[in-house]
């Protein structure tokens, strides 16, 4: 289906400039509107004030500064790179067929493409999914000690892919995100941490000489 034909071939031109612009105006708004987003969120205040949006909560509790600071950008920066992606692919394949171009072969050589690059990435693309729902649920943020395998530490810094995290010797830690199936997060609830080896026999010995 093509636009404007009575104008032919520069009507077509037009139509598709059009849509660009359209496109271009769409994605402005769709950027101002996430920033405001994250900004709120950033400065501690809700996005969502209606009942049905209390799913969301969670991603937006009142923690320290850095930490909700770093948990905006994060869901900020997944949001506005799939708007943007949508939004071009959209707005490339409607000005592609106003010039008057089938769009079938494209959309199936595209098809296959994503299926090939999808395969190729799919380790990358686990880790962000991932590292979007860590964020999301508050599995843990920056400054919580957590527990990953035989390695427990601070998180420095949460990534869509990588988790950095701190132990006690200094060591940095980066962890796939993707390769985190079971985490423990001794921030939160009531971790006690047990007594150091040797403590209890050397109280007791202490208190056999008085």
């Amino acid at each position: 289906m093509t636009f404007l034909p009575s104008l032919g071939y520069g009507g077509q031109v037009i139509g598709a400039v059009i849509i660009l612009i359209g496109a271009l105006l769409l994605w402005l708004v769709v950027r101002f509107l996430i920033a405001r987003s994250v900004k709120r969120v950033q400065d501690g205040y809700s996005v969502f004030k209606k009942p049905h949006f209390k799913w969301a909560q969670p991603a937006l509790r009142p923690f320290d500064s850095a930490r909700r600071v770093q948990r905006a950008e994060t869901i900020g920066g997944l949001m506005s790179s799939i708007a943007a992606g949508t939004i071009a692919i959209v707005a490339i394949l409607m000005a592609i067929e106003t010039l008057g171009f089938n769009i079938g072969p494209i959309l199936a050589s595209v098809g296959i493409v994503g299926i090939a690059i999808g395969f190729g990435a799919r380790e990358v693309i686990r880790d962000a999914f991932l590292g979007f729902f860590i964020t999301i649920e508050d599995q843990y943020g920056i400054g919580d000690t957590i527990e990953v395998g035989d390695t427990v530490g601070v998180v420095q810094s949460l990534g869509l892919r990588i988790t950095r995290m701190v132990d006690a010797d200094g060591a940095i830690w980066y962890v796939r995100n993707g390769d985190i199936t079971k985490v423990g997060n001794r921030s939160q609830g009531d971790y006690v941490a047990p007594p150091a080896e040797g403590a209890a026999p050397a109280a007791a010995a202490t208190e056999g000489r008085a």
